[in-house]
C-alpha cells in the first residue's frame, strides 16, 4: 500500500510539472477579441480667423449730396454781382468699386488698412431761367480713390462689425449751360471718407459684406471764363454711398 501511495504520488507530481513546463514553454494563448475600426475624421474649417491679406468687388447707390449753386460774376477780375438759387445739386446714382486691405487680429479686434477705388454713374443738374436766359448746372462724380483704417469688433466667429475713417480723393466734373451752349470744367478734391459695416463669413476664405459710407470733399472753387467775364462758384460734391460686396482671403 505505502508503494503505491508513493508511485501515484509521484506520477500526479511529474504529469503537473509537465503541464507547467508545456504552458510556460508555449505562452498562455489570449482569447480573440473583434476590434472596430477607428475613423478619424478632419476637422472642418472654421472662418474665425480675419487675419491676412483680401481683395473684394462691391456695387452700391450714392445719395443725399448737397451743393446750393450759386454764381459770382467778375469782370476783369472785380466782383460785379452774383446769381442765387439756381438750385440744389444732390448727386446720386450707381456705383461699382474694387479693393485691397489687409488685417491683423489679437483676440476679437480686428484692424487694418483698406485702399478702394469706386466709380459709376452719379450726377445730378438743375436749372434757373434768368432774364429769359436757361442758365443750369451739373455735377458729376467720376471716380473716388479712397484709404481708410478699418477697425471692428468680432461678435462671434463669423461675423464683424467695424467703422472705417480716412481720406478720399475724387475725381469731378462741373458744367455749366446757357441755352444750348454748355462748358465743363474738371477738378479734383480731397476730403475724408467715414463710415461702418457689417461682414460675415462664408467659410475660410470668402465672405460678404454690407457697408455705409460718408464723404465730405469740402468747398472746391468752379470757375467759367469767357474773355474778361468769370462765373465763378463753390461746388461742394459731399454724399453718401451704400454697397454691398464680397472680400477673398489669401
Amino acid at each position: 500500500m505505502r508503494l503505491v501511495f508513493l508511485f501515484s504520488a509521484g506520477t500526479a507530481s511529474v504529469a503537473l510539472l509537465a503541464g507547467s513546463g508545456a504552458a510556460f514553454a508555449g505562452g498562455a494563448i489570449a482569447p480573440v477579441v473583434d476590434v472596430e475600426p477607428v475613423v478619424v475624421e478632419a476637422a472642418p474649417l472654421v472662418a474665425g480667423s480675419w487675419a491676412g491679406a483680401y481683395a473684394g468687388g462691391s456695387v452700391g447707390y450714392s445719395f443725399g449730396g448737397d451743393d446750393q449753386v450759386g454764381f459770382t460774376l467778375l469782370e476783369d477780375g472785380d466782383e460785379e454781382g452774383s446769381v442765387l438759387g439756381v438750385g440744389d445739386l444732390e448727386v446720386k446714382g450707381f456705383t461699382a468699386g474694387v479693393h485691397v486691405g489687409y488685417r491683423w487680429q489679437r483676440g476679437n479686434w480686428v484692424f487694418g488698412p483698406e485702399l478702394g477705388y469706386e466709380g459709376g454713374s452719379v450726377d445730378d443738374s438743375a436749372t434757373l431761367d434768368v432774364d429769359g436766359v436757361t442758365l443750369g448746372a451739373e455735377s458729376t462724380v467720376n471716380s473716388i480713390l479712397s484709404l481708410v483704417m478699418k477697425t471692428g469688433y468680432t461678435v462671434n466667429p463669423q461675423t464683424l462689425v467695424y467703422g472705417t475713417f480716412g481720406a478720399a480723393r475724387g475725381d469731378f466734373d462741373f458744367t455749366l449751360s446757357e441755352g444750348d451752349d454748355s462748358a465743363t470744367t474738371g477738378y479734383k478734391a480731397s476730403g475724408v471718407a467715414a463710415g461702418m459695416g457689417v461682414e460675415r463669413s462664408l467659410g475660410a476664405r470668402t465672405s460678404v459684406f454690407a457697408e455705409y459710407q460718408y464723404r465730405d470733399f469740402g468747398k472746391e472753387t468752379v470757375e467759367f471764363s469767357d474773355e474778361d467775364t468769370t462765373l465763378r462758384t463753390n461746388a461742394t460734391p459731399k454724399h453718401s454711398n451704400v454697397k454691398v460686396g464680397m472680400n477673398f482671403r489669401f
